[in-house]
């Protein structure tokens, strides 16, 4: 296995990047560049940027486009960025009572097809890592490398704290002011996903593994993740938690990106 520490010189090479730049484009409302695609039955809301060589990107659960504010101004200068918000997030559709993983990297599948892309890296944080992880299982044609931060394969006790299970439980049996939605979202994380060690071997696109090392999932989860995905990077950032793209931006969006050109 190949690892890839955080603290690798080679990324002093992009310190000619001007990494301050922030800009006031509302990612996620940004009606210049956002669009609806009819996919497995539901409104799927995508917003464009940049141009070239295709990414998606893939934000975690209850969340949206804007979680990646810190990515899109990075990337958008060397591919077109294809930010996505998942079905029951954001301003894309769905129903309570039809969400799963499985469901969702189909409309991802879904949503290349009709852009009319052939193939496409792929980035995506927590729950959108699942779905990267799923679609290079399922639409492998689709997806030329994928990088994952954060991703989990089973939901039980070796990838989570205990204590996040209960959270997680406790705020299903007691949802307050909850919409539907979340609770819906909440009870998948639950029960979903369940992705065997043994099906990660049938993904050969090569895939960067990252997490922090404060991150919920387990840092052991994560390198077994790494260890059954054929020729895999592994990259553990020091000193940072589930949100590294957000808490850490210049190095995470570095590390992502020297893998996707390497």
């Amino acid at each position: 296995m190949k690892f890839i520490l955080s603290v690798l010189t080679s990324l002093i090479i992009f310190t000619n990047i001007n990494f301050a730049q922030r800009v006031s484009v509302d990612y996620g409302n940004n009606p210049s560049a956002g669009h609806y695609a009819q996919v497995n039955g539901i409104n799927l809301y995508y917003e464009v940027y940049g141009s070239g060589e295709p990414l998606i990107l893939l934000h975690g659960n209850g969340g949206s486009i804007n979680a990646f504010s810190n990515q899109i101004p990075f990337f958008e200068k060397y591919y077109q960025v294809i930010a996505i918000d998942s079905r029951l997030q954001g301003k894309s559709g769905g129903s309570p009572e039809r969400i799963s993983y499985e469901l969702m990297a189909s409309d991802f599948c879904a949503l290349l097809d009709f852009l009319n892309v052939k193939t496409t890296n792929v980035l995506g944080w927590s729950d959108g890592g699942i779905d990267g992880i799923l679609m290079a299982m399922n639409c492998p044609e689709k997806v030329r490398k994928l990088a994952v931060s954060g991703a989990n394969t089973v939901p039980d006790s070796s990838a989570l704290s205990n204590a996040d299970i209960q959270g997680m439980k406790d705020f299903v049996a007691h949802p307050a002011d909850a919409s539907k939605a979340q609770i819906a979202l909440v009870q998948m994380m639950i029960d979903q996903p369940n992705i065997s060690y043994g099906n990660l071997k049938q993904i050969h696109c090569p895939v960067l593994v990252m997490a922090g090392d404060h991150d919920m999932i387990k840092t052991e989860h994560t390198v077994k993740i790494s260890q059954s995905i054929p020729g895999a990077s592994l990259c553990i950032f020091p000193d940072s938690n589930h949100g590294v793209c957000q808490q850490r931006p210049e190095l995470f969006n570095n590390t992502v990106f020297s893998f996707f050109t390497k």
